[in-house]
């Protein structure tokens, strides 16, 4: 997995992917692909918190993120390349898998 940046066109294209699949919630902003999942209870947020950690960790790549209640926050930027990667976009679409069906 490439820790290079990608241009303003290959982000432009993977939030297009992921907004297929998301529902047009992925966005970029300062730098960073940003998302805001909502799902039923405090459990389910925690259980995805908890699997994302797992690829996360699983893909050396970690991201930033919130949670508060049954809502968890997300921003995704490669800190070491000062942008986003490709593996930046590879761990947003692992996260819509995640996420399906639970989030709202």
């Amino acid at each position: 997995m490439s820790r290079e940046l990608i241009d303003l066109q290959s982000i432009e294209t993977a939030l297009r992917t992921l907004n297929r699949q998301s529902g047009g919630k992925w966005i970029f902003d300062d730098n960073k692909l940003h998302r805001k999942f909502v799902f039923g209870n405090f459990v389910q947020a925690m259980g995805f918190m908890t699997s994302a950690a797992l690829l996360a960790e699983k893909m050396d790549h970690h991201p930033e993120w919130s949670n508060v209640y049954k809502t968890v926050e997300v921003a995704l930027t490669t800190h070491s390349s000062g942008g986003v990667t490709q593996l930046d976009v590879d761990l947003a679409r692992q996260m819509e898998d995640l996420a399906q069906p639970h989030d709202a």
